[in-house]
């Protein structure tokens, strides 16, 4: 375990309006405190590069009414991106706006040629507007724009070097692009597109003209908030102001029905709830079934007014959800299996693997869990027609997109097709190739590195006083909030003596601790952890806020688990 530096001259800058307890944790993370304002007021201004082309396109398309088709992502940031701008398009006079979402065994990733041959013969649109994707469908736009139709890409993934012939793109990380903050999720693309309409309309003095009320935008940052959360994207302030408030309406239950039913399925909490409630119980079960059918019914369920209709999808969602984890499950104890098959000859800077019964929409799932337990990167490929459909899960020592881009340089016909951003990947290769991509891959992560092994040190906040190991404290945390990707949640760590512990659910330990050299016993879990052996033991934890049965209490969650060498065993 390593402990965070704390930025000295950060922390003699806090005024005394934070809480003490809290200035090591933001000097540890390099925040000042100006970064720590959430309010909608200090969100960045809209200065993407073509934005006032996109306006002008969707001012016309409103204006003359014409049919504006949203073509989203098959997970929950592209389901929540696609309902951000239906909803908000709708309160804006748009009476002929639909979506359509590609299914990844059909159609493939992104404004493929064969979502706009099925949108030109189901839907007729006169504008496509892509989220979360179509930064790399140049064939697609190409179709589009042959059949006389308008395209706005708006987008979060990372550009090649070339770039569709779209009438307008919106995109952060084009190189050109002002826009401050590049770690936004497709969802906030699609909200800050809409938001910057609503804004010109305005001017414009366009809703007195068409009598429609001005709409209140603030109403989407719910599900602003849910997919960029699911997205795992880094939480600058930008994201944590979009996040702040959508979190702040769903708390009020001043959300989309479809987000409290899905709440409601997983037996979470709407008035005390955290940014993880949605990463762990609401965005799953959207992207289920993203992953093994089609995600129209999250993209329903999140757009349902009525609550009962709401509920009906979410259940359907649920089921998806419960095939999911058996389908991972499966996945996972065979990819184990290789790889304890493989022994002392498993590759150390990397995971490549196939099997040819894999689910190809579970392997990123299995990609990411393997990346966590050996800390490389993982490639995990499933069988798609002729072709090898793989998901990349990396570490933050590789940029796994330029890592892609170099082996695809060198090796033109390895890899069919690839995109991403730095910490995940998607890409296609013929079945023939999968033997030197795997080569080809460790052998660049390899060179990346130096020839040395990144070794995986847990980040803590250090030890606290037993003092400060209270309930005021933990729910002080959870009220500063939302930790996340780039801003995470405070892990501290000390040596405890193990009082009691006990096995819950088959899987999870409950134990009582209590910090060397003092009296005070505090209660823990340790969710999927075995008896521990040893009477000492180093604990990683955070502080949580546990209610049950009408009562509150501090509860540690255990992070990280080390016993020593010559530990006395129980």
């Amino acid at each position: 375990m390593l402990i965070r530096k704390i930025d000295e001259e950060l922390f003699a800058s806090y005024s005394d309006d934070i809480p003490a307890f809290l200035k090591k944790i933001y000097a540890a993370r390099q925040v000042s405190e100006v970064q720590l304002r959430l309010e909608l007021s200090e969100l960045l201004t809209p200065n993407f590069g073509q934005l006032a082309i996109a306006i002008s396109l969707l001012e016309r398309a409103l204006l003359e009414q014409k049919r504006i088709l949203i073509v989203g992502d098959f997970d929950c940031d592209g389901a929540t991106a696609s309902v951000v701008a239906l909803k908000s398009l709708r309160l804006m006079g748009a009476k002929y706006v639909d979506f359509l979402v590609p299914n990844r065994f059909e159609h493939g990733y992104g404004l493929s040629p064969e979502i706009v041959k099925l949108a030109l013969a189901e839907k007729q649109p006169d504008l496509i507007i892509t989220v979360d994707n179509g930064i790399s469908s140049f064939a697609g736009v190409e179709l589009a724009k042959k059949s006389a139709v308008d395209v706005i890409i708006t987008d979060h993934h990372l550009p090649s070097n070339s770039l569709p012939v779209a009438d307008a793109i919106i995109n952060p990380n084009l190189k050109d692009c002002e826009f401050l903050s590049k770690n936004l999720a497709g969802v906030g693309v699609s909200f800050y597109l809409c938001a910057a309409l609503k804004s010109h309309l305005q001017q414009q003095n366009y809703f007195a003209k068409q009598q429609i009320p001005i709409p209140d935008l603030r109403t989407v940052l719910d599900l602003v908030a849910l997919g960029t959360i699911a997205d795992v994207v880094k939480l600058d302030q930008n994201n944590r102001i979009l996040i702040a408030e959508g979190i702040k309406r769903i708390r009020d239950k001043r959300c989309a029905p479809g987000i409290l039913a899905l709440l409601e399925l997983a037996n979470r909490k709407v008035e005390n709830l955290q940014a993880a409630d949605l990463a762990f119980a609401v965005g799953p079960r959207i992207n289920a079934a993203g992953r093994l059918s089609d995600i129209s019914r999250g993209v329903k369920c999140l757009l349902s007014e009525d609550i009962n209709d709401a509920r009906r999808y979410a259940n359907e969602l649920e089921v998806f959800n419960q095939k999911r984890r058996t389908t991972q499950e499966q996945m996972q104890a065979e990819a184990q299996a290789i790889i304890d098959a493989q022994c002392e000859q498993t590759d150390k800077f990397a995971i490549c693997l196939f099997d040819k019964s894999w689910h190809e929409g579970i392997v990123g799932i299995v990609a990411g869990k393997l990346k966590e337990q050996y800390h490389c990167p993982v490639a995990i490929f499933a069988q798609s027609g002729e072709d090898f459909k793989g998901s990349i899960r990396s570490i933050p020592a590789v940029h796994i997109k330029d890592l892609l881009d170099l082996v695809d340089r060198k090796n033109p016909d390895l890899i069919i097709k690839f995109g991403g951003h730095a910490m995940a990947a998607g890409l296609s290769i013929p079945a023939a190739n999968f033997k030197k991509f795997k080569q080809q891959f460790s052998a660049a992560i390899q060179e990346h590195l130096n020839n040395n092994i990144p070794q995986l040190k847990l980040l803590t906040d250090g030890e606290l006083e037993a003092q400060d190991i209270c309930l005021e404290n933990a729910q002080l945390l959870a009220d500063s909030g939302p930790w996340g990707q780039g801003f995470e949640e405070p892990v501290f760590s000390a040596e405890f003596e193990i009082v009691e512990q006990k096995v819950v659910a088959e899987k999870h330990l409950k134990c009582r601790l209590k910090l060397l050299k003092q009296h005070k016993i505090i209660d823990a879990i340790a969710f999927f952890q075995a008896p521990i052996k040893a009477k000492i033991a180093q604990i990683a934890y955070k502080l949580s806020v546990n209610e049950w049965q009408g009562n509150t209490n501090l509860q540690l969650m255990v992070v990280q688990i080390q016993t020593p060498k010559n530990a006395k065993i129980v």
